[in-house]
């Protein structure tokens, strides 16, 4: 009896210390929400969404497969400021180019297309990546998770259908009318098409954040959780360069105000 109280104690001592790994994460209740892009009018940051009801074609399938609950690559650790601070300084800085023209699918392709050739769609790859406690249909298509956003700390709930489309999205951190207008009119349609579906310009947000965002840079919308601002603006930075886009001179220097406090 000594012997099995003593075994008792210990387990509890180890659990207590963190030397034995925690208990599975349970899955989250099923709520609302899709990432999905929703109009297409310049000014905005969002795409045609695809998502069909339940009890048609494409969500009356059973869930699938099961992601365990983790982080978020969203809420991963930050970016290097001082690194951000130097590709910063080598983007060329000058005033916007007019927005004449501008269209998301014939300047960008139809949202989303499956670019790394995964046989997923960027969004569903977003959504995996980004969402925990992820339910999904076959290998791509997730039918429901959880999102914290990075934008705002807020947590939703997911499921996919029409009717909750909108309450996720998928913000494009370099908005697509700014890249348009910072260069992106100078680039190849395969190139366009990259920056639209990169993984480091894009994140799983919540609806107000994007639609308040619409096609801001860092002079005129950051999110409003601070301690994400730097991660937000180096990502900005990165994408900027990648894509040989440039910055105008309000751009730069929010980006420069951001991070110099990081």
């Amino acid at each position: 009896m000594l012997f099995v109280l003593g075994l008792a104690v210990a387990g509890f001592v180890l659990h207590a210390v963190g030397l034995l790994p925690p208990a599975t994460a349970e899955h989250g209740p099923s709520g609302t929400g899709t990432a999905a892009d929703t109009s297409t009018t310049p000014g905005t940051e969002t795409a045609p969404g695809t998502d069909t009801a339940p009890g048609t074609t494409g969500t009356d399938a059973a869930p699938g497969a099961t992601g365990a609950a983790g982080p978020s690559h969203a809420s991963s650790p930050g970016v290097d400021a001082a690194a951000s601070l130097r590709t910063l300084a080598t983007l060329p800085v000058k005033g916007k180019a007019p927005a004449t023209g501008y269209d998301r699918s014939a300047d960008f392709g139809t949202a989303w297309l499956d670019v790394d050739h995964n046989g997923c769609d960027t969004r569903n790859d977003v959504l995996a990546r980004d969402l925990t406690a992820v339910v999904r249909r076959g290998p791509c298509t997730v039918l429901t998770g959880r999102l914290v956003s990075p934008y705002t700390g807020q947590t939703i709930a997911f499921t996919r259908g029409r009717a909750t489309s909108t309450e996720v999205q998928i913000d494009h951190v370099v908005a697509l009318e700014n890249a348009w207008v910072t260069g992106a009119q100078g680039v190849s349609q395969s190139s366009r098409e990259a920056l639209a579906n990169d993984p480091d310009n894009l994140f799983a947000v919540d609806q107000h954040s994007n639609a308040q965002k619409r096609s801001g840079d860092a002079a005129t919308w950051l999110p409003a959780a601070k301690e994400f601002r730097c991660t937000y603006v180096g990502h900005q930075v990165t994408v900027k360069a990648r894509y040989h886009l440039w910055v105008t001179p309000a751009e730069r220097d929010a980006m420069v105000r951001v991070l110099d406090r990081c």
